[in-house]
């Protein structure tokens, strides 16, 4: 059973302020909790009597049965499943020199926790394993980003950071790489294995002083060519369009 200061507590954590204060995310449903219970210390685990009996050794520093409808008070899902993690906000620190080798994602001002938590899962479905978030980015431990990414937070490293000097840093060793409507056509331009992916805000698209950094500029064209359509394209379906390009060069060119 939880005690009112427990409840009150969870509760907090749907807020930034209270994650801040706390270094605590949640995290809800079955196989979220599955999939990220072995990668994040777990401060405190809130399950049904059938849960526990099938995850009778799960790790936690706090293990609370509860009923069904006791979870409902605390859930932010509209139909709440059979538990609830109170996990530690991680403490990792961007390691810039493995950058060099690899491929990754940069999101300018991506303010939907929906977006952010796509494109985490397509980051993890895509072999990156690095996400450079702008200040100003919506919050990774959002419980809506979190659910979004449906347990890909446990495998790909977010991090938050002023982008001008970051990019002004790395653009002197890895291509950098951004969407444009004036770009060179994906399909037609030879990708590198390492390097960074520039996206910018929803609506606004990829800020004045990071486009100035960008070092080569994409286009994804529609089809066919010419036709009237959509104006812009979802950040989100742009990421997972231009990372598959990416991945499928690097394929090919194994063949």
């Amino acid at each position: 059973m939880l005690t009112k200061n427990q409840i009150k507590f969870i509760q907090s954590l749907s807020r930034k302020k209270g994650r801040v204060e706390s270094g605590c995310f949640i995290a809800e449903g079955n196989k979220l909790v599955e999939d990220t219970l072995h990668a994040f210390v777990c401060r405190m685990l809130v399950a049904t009597p059938q849960w526990w009996q099938e995850h009778p050794t799960a790790p936690a520093e706090q293990r609370i049965e509860v009923a069904r409808d006791e979870l409902s008070r605390i859930s932010q899902l509209t139909t709440p499943q059979e538990v609830l993690a109170v996990y530690e906000i991680p403490q990792k620190q961007l390691d810039e020199k493995k950058l060099k080798n690899e491929l990754s994602i940069v999101l300018d001002t991506v303010q939907d926790p929906g977006n952010l938590g796509t494109i985490i899962r397509i980051a993890d479905w895509m072999g990156i394993h690095n996400i450079i978030c702008s200040p100003d980015t919506a919050d990774v431990y959002n419980p809506k980003v979190v659910q979004a990414t449906m347990g890909a937070l446990a495998r790909v490293s977010v991090f938050y950071t002023p982008l001008v000097p970051f990019i002004s840093r790395m653009n002197k060793e890895l291509p950098i790489y951004g969407t444009f409507l004036d770009g060179e056509n994906i399909y037609h331009k030879t990708l590198s294995k390492n390097g960074l992916i520039v996206m910018g805000n929803e609506g606004n698209g990829i800020s004045d002083d990071i486009r100035q950094l960008i070092t080569q500029r994409l286009y994804i064209p529609n089809y066919p060519d010419g036709a009237e359509t959509s104006e812009s394209l979802n950040v989100a379906v742009a990421t997972a369009i231009t990372c598959a390009e990416f991945r499928r060069q690097a394929i090919t060119s194994k063949l």
